[in-house]
């Protein structure tokens, strides 16, 4: 394509533009020229261009995506966990844990007021000496740093903006946990897709994105969300070795679902990372309000991360960081919560096998939800069901990429009783044109007289 722009310097070039976006002339999701082609239309140096793209870049309006190339950015807001607003159908795309599985904090918090002035430490001490042990596992480094955030996705945010600069690519799973999109994107870092299997991140899929260049790699070492995947013990040894090699590049590890996991912990950290956080939310199993996040980096890393703790938001409410010990330090609480985790491993497991039994073949993975493929059009599927009183996530927003990546949705059922299960597998069987039970691959045990059994 062609654009109509005039000016000889970077700021010109990027003014025009701008101008043309902010009047809708150049609607989201708009490709740009080629840094080339524009260079050639214009007469200017093909860094001249690059230059213009960046400084777009870095006020939000364009973003780019490598191979993709440059496009005006979408400043729609992005697809996020939780209930629908304003729906009367069957929400069963939350992503929520179960309400009824979330700890009592009542006993707990009595015990954790105190007041706390300005000037006290920054992390409660009981909590950091908790944590520096909890965090230590698989971790081949000593000199280990405890910061608390307010929930993961505020450390990633922090983390990513102490290390890197707008534009900066920065790799991520795909399909991938939506905050981490969401984080990338606002914070106009460039996103670099790394196709996920069914043991997590893929070897080669890391490799060309270090190859492409990115400052940074955020992993989810178990329980992905969506796809449930872990890391298999051989995978992220092979991903340790190619990280290796990039020892400055920033890894995250967020092991966001950590207490309540059925898989072990295999860690992409190796002894060779110089830059590295690992991150432990405590949303999962104490609930989404809780807040609150550890997270084990290096000396430098955690140094960048105490920097972006900028007054108003220097420390994590004491409160909160108390009842959190209290309650992660209390053998019954700790009962509830494998409680918990056997119950969302066994309910989805269930349904999987129900699916399966109907001629819809699941997985079950690790973690909160179940990603089921489909063999038609998830948007299809999801008005299908929503007549049927169901609403379902589309697996589509989980995606980096524009590609043909295949149809999914991704389910959150651990929290529905057995009829309602047995009928959401039923008409999910129906709205595809999958086979009943008894249909190839189905499996005696998964359903008796059409219920689900755990």
């Amino acid at each position: 394509m062609t654009i109509d722009i005039t000016g000889r310097s970077a700021s010109e070039i990027a003014a025009g533009l701008r101008t043309r976006i902010e009047r809708g002339e150049l609607p989201p999701g708009t490709p740009l020229p080629p840094v080339r082609a524009l260079a050639a239309e214009v007469g200017v140096n093909r860094n001249t261009v690059v230059a213009a793209y960046r400084q777009l870049a870095q006020a939000g309006l364009v973003e780019a995506r490598g191979r993709g190339g440059t496009r005006v950015a979408d400043r729609a807001a992005v697809a996020q966990e939780g209930y629908a607003p304003d729906t009367v159908l069957r929400d069963v795309g939350t992503g929520n844990p179960d309400p009824a599985l979330i700890p009592d904090p009542t006993a707990a918090l009595a015990r954790s007021a105190r007041p706390v002035l300005y000037g006290e430490p920054v992390i409660d001490p009981g909590l950091e000496g908790w944590a520096r042990e909890w965090m230590a596992d698989h971790l081949p480094h000593d000199d280990v740093r405890i910061t608390v955030t307010s929930g993961a996705s505020d450390a990633i945010e922090r983390l990513l903006a102490q290390a890197l600069q707008r534009d900066d690519a920065v790799a991520l799973e795909d399909p991938c946990f939506l905050s981490a999109l969401h984080t990338v994107r606002t914070g106009g870092y460039r996103a670099v897709p790394v196709p996920v299997d069914a043991e997590g991140m893929t070897v080669d899929g890391l490799r060309e994105a270090l190859a492409a260049g990115v400052r940074a790699v955020v992993c989810t070492p178990r329980a992905h969300n969506p796809t449930g995947a872990s890391l298999s013990a051989a995978r992220a040894a092979d991903l340790r070795e190619v990280l290796a090699a990039h020892p400055y590049v920033l890894v995250i590890e967020d092991d966001h679902f950590s207490l309540l996991s059925r898989a072990p912990l295999h860690s992409v950290i190796g002894p060779a990372q110089r830059r590295w956080a690992r991150i432990r939310s405590m949303s999962k199993f104490l609930g989404p309000d809780t807040c609150l996040a550890v997270t084990a980096s290096d000396p430098d890393t955690a140094d960048g991360l105490a920097v972006r703790l900028t007054p108003g938001t220097t420390w994590v409410s004491h409160i909160l960081q108390r009842l959190t010990l209290a309650l992660v330090t209390d053998a019954g609480v700790r009962a509830d919560i494998e409680r918990a985790a056997a119950h969302y491993a066994a309910r989805n497991a269930a349904f999987a096998r129900a699916l399966t039994a109907r001629g819809l073949p699941v997985e079950p993975g690790d973690g909160l939800n179940l990603w089921v493929p489909l063999p038609v059009s998830a948007a299809r599927v999801r008005e299908d069901l929503m007549r049927r009183g169901w609403l379902v996530r589309e697996g589509d927003p989980f995606f980096l990429g524009d590609g043909d990546h295949g149809a999914f949705l991704r389910l959150t059922v651990h929290d529905l009783d057995e009829a309602s299960a047995t009928a959401l597998a039923d008409d999910l069987a129906g709205v595809t044109g999958a086979g009943g039970a008894g249909a190839v691959g189905a499996r005696p045990d998964a359903v008796r007289g059409g219920r689900i059994e755990a």
